[in-house]
């Protein structure tokens, strides 16, 4: 459960910095319109009168109000030589440092790994004839 929870966050998220909550309120806006407007107008009527734009319900001046406000807030976005700019990354490439190459591979002395010689610090435990642990 929590997988599916932090991916309907995730959509969440990127659908309300992406403008499209926006997008599905205006299209519900739209969808309350035509079905005002379908009650005394024909089909093809109620369609142009939700769509004129000299009109506009409560719902759609504040989509309209809310798209100027988060235009304001977008970035500046840096045209022209007086633009303060971002610097993202380093004007000057750091040395490029090769370690030297070995000139011989190195010697391995092979012969047997080395052994414990102490003496073991707990005796194995005995079984007697009947297979109980003395």
């Amino acid at each position: 459960m929590p997988k599916r929870l932090s991916i309907v966050c995730l959509l969440a998220a990127w659908l309300c910095a992406s403008g499209a909550v926006l997008d599905g309120v205006q299209v519900y806006a739209w969808g309350r319109m035509f079905l005002r407007y379908t009650h005394g107008m024909s089909v093809a009527q109620a369609a142009a009168e939700t769509m004129d734009g000299s009109k506009p319900c409560p719902l759609c001046l504040a989509v309209r109000r809310a798209r100027e406000q988060s235009e304001h807030q977008q970035p500046v976005s840096a045209s022209g030589t007086d633009a303060a700019k971002l610097i993202l990354i380093a004007d000057e490439a750091p040395p490029l440092v090769l370690a030297r190459e070995m000139e011989t591979w190195p010697i391995v002395v092979l012969g047997q790994p080395p052994s414990r010689r102490d003496a073991v610090p707990v005796p194995p435990p005995r079984v007697s004839a009947a297979g109980l642990a003395v």
